[in-house]
């Protein structure tokens, strides 16, 4: 379930018509960690275990390579979830005790934060001597916006896509929020022990700080948006040695690290 129908009234040149319109589905996804309410995550339903496995690595609170075991505890037809993780205390990182417990919306990747210092990320700076072939950048954006198949029906969700070294499309997920579609794809990779295989992320939208640290963790050197990128972005880009590109159109795009 990732559109829902609904009615509306369209006025054009103040001719009235009703309408049936495809809307991407925004629905709380609650995580428990070891039966304790962790933290609730505003979704599009569908890759929960993969969002999930993204969110917990990215922000440090799992970074162990064994699987984990997830429970659905609870279901509901509108969509609304509970999932319990369970997670030995001796695995939980240092993201566990910052307590993640304010709502996490779909447009905000850093809801839930406590501190000015919890948004900074540490360790060494990418090292990667590969040459990009620029000219690749709008085959691989084709190939991801055919397999958009939510923002086809409804125009309200975005995508996020993972590439190999060769250009080889890895996977895609959407998701009515940035951020959510970034961790399902690195959380799928990480469920199937392929992560060290991306090369590239390309995303649907804009590009802000979150993206860029989660781009810095997974190890994903490249990181190309079809919008904006922020100013911390920017500057995260160049200090973990991340090649951002924005405004990749068509044969246009900026480098900006």
């Amino acid at each position: 379930m990732q559109t829902l129908t609904y009615e509306g009234l369209h006025i054009k040149n103040g001719i009235q018509k009703k309408v049936h319109d495809a809307l991407v589905v925004e629905a709380a996804l609650q995580i428990n960690i070891n039966k304790e309410p962790y933290t609730v995550v505003m979704r599009t339903p569908a890759d929960d275990f993969e969002l999930i496995r993204g969110l917990l690595y990215a922000e440090d609170i799992y970074k162990n390579t064994a699987n984990l075991t997830l429970e659905v505890i609870e279901k509901r037809e509108n969509g609304f979830s509970i999932v319990n993780v369970s997670i030995p205390k001796k695995y939980l990182g240092k993201g566990y005790l910052n307590k993640r417990t304010l709502l996490s919306v779909s447009s905000c990747g850093i809801c839930g934060k406590q501190k000015l210092e919890d948004i900074s990320v540490k360790g060494s700076k990418l090292k990667n001597n590969f040459d990009f072939d620029f000219y690749k950048i709008e085959e691989m954006f084709s190939e991801m916006k055919k397999l958009q198949d939510t923002f086809e029906a409804s125009g309200g969700s975005h995508a996020a896509a993972l590439f190999d070294i060769n250009y080889k499309l890895l996977t895609i997920k959407e998701d009515i929020g940035r951020h959510n579609a970034v961790d399902k794809v690195i959380g799928e990779l990480l469920i199937n022990n392929t992560l060290n295989s991306v090369n590239c992320m390309l995303v649907s939208g804009r590009v802000s700080y979150e993206i860029i640290s989660k781009a810095f963790i997974a190890k994903i050197p490249y990181v190309i948006a079809v919008s904006a990128c922020s100013s911390l972005a920017v500057d995260f880009a160049k200090e973990f040695g991340i090649s951002l590109i924005g405004f990749s159109r068509g044969k246009k795009a900026t480098l900006y690290s």
